[in-house]
């Protein structure tokens, strides 16, 4: 089942202490899509300057990535510089130039108007409800966002929130848009905004699942030498997002396989610089690692003393 995703196909430029990279292929939808399409077809909505090269048009074509709604006009692509300390939790940004991304309007081809399995990267909220309002009835819509938003366009952000199903956030964002410190307490917040589901993303400490009535905690699995973060949260929905539509089971077991898939998704990302390790994945390597993450988290019934 085609998922389609909305967000940003950008330039980076990325320095770690492992090495740095100028001007590589990055971006929200971007990662999301090639991580997404090693679980179902993805239809791209996006928008790239003049200056967006061939060879990295055909990476996404390469993954079977439909580009029928990646706009490209005159102008530089989107452009972010950051670097990241050793830790690799956090970039600090150092540029930002939006070029033709600040002018961007999702227009959507016909047939993508009846979408089941929507994923809104993290845009600007009037942006994300831009795309929902051309769209049929969709089975699924998740989204994402980031303090920027939270901060700058909160009300905008709470009515996009009220038309999705599934809110993927980081754990200072869940904190800052809910007001709580507490992650149980956030999540039950975030729920009354309209999401019945709340992921948290959680970096190296894994991502935790809140429903109604249930919590889920998957670990991050634990990488010798990762090397560059970026793009990690958007390969983690990619993967979540993509086996669910591959599935199309919306139980809990079904989220709970999902958010495991996202793991291993992110993991492979962040093993090298932009999406040089995703675009060599096999299917069996990724197929390794979720049994991998399986024994991470397998073990016996507790050995109590028995009363007698």
């Amino acid at each position: 089942m085609p998922i389609l995703v909305v967000g940003s196909v950008a330039y980076d430029s990325v320095r770690t202490p492992f090495g740095e990279r100028e001007r590589v292929l990055g971006g929200s939808a971007t990662y999301f899509s090639v991580a997404a399409s090693y679980f179902t077809p993805v239809r791209l909505v996006g928008v790239v300057g003049n200056d967006f090269s061939p060879q990295d048009r055909q990476t996404l074509l390469d993954r079977g990535v439909d580009l029928q709604g990646l706009q490209e006009v005159a102008g530089k692509t989107f452009h972010w510089k950051g670097e990241y300390g050793y830790d690799l939790n956090s970039a600090k940004t150092l540029e930002t130039h939006l070029n033709v991304f600040a002018g961007f309007r999702p227009q959507l081809p016909g047939a993508w108007k009846r979408s089941e399995f929507v994923f809104l990267a993290n845009i600007d909220p009037d942006l994300q409800r831009e795309v929902l309002g051309q769209i049929h009835r969709p089975q699924l819509t998740a989204c994402d966002t980031m303090n920027y938003w939270i901060e700058g366009k909160r009300e905008s952000l709470l009515e996009t929130l009220s038309h999705v199903d599934i809110l993927l956030i980081n754990d200072a964002e869940a904190r800052q848009l809910s007001g709580e410190g507490n992650l149980v307490r956030a999540a039950a917040k975030i729920h009354s905004f309209g999401p019945k589901t709340v992921v948290v993303k959680r970096g190296e400490y894994g991502a935790l699942m809140f429903r109604a009535s249930s919590v889920f905690a998957a670990p991050a699995f634990p990488l010798e030498q990762p090397i560059d973060p970026t793009g990690a949260g958007d390969s983690f929905a990619g993967g979540f997002v993509g086996c669910l539509a591959r599935t199309r089971d919306l139980s809990e077991d079904g989220l709970r396989q999902a958010i495991v898939c996202g793991s291993v998704m992110a993991s492979f990302n962040v093993e090298d610089f932009s999406l040089d390790r995703l675009r060599r994945l096999t299917e069996g390597e990724i197929r390794g690692r979720y049994r991998d993450f399986a024994a991470l988290t397998r073990f016996s019934e507790v050995p109590v003393h028995r009363e007698v």
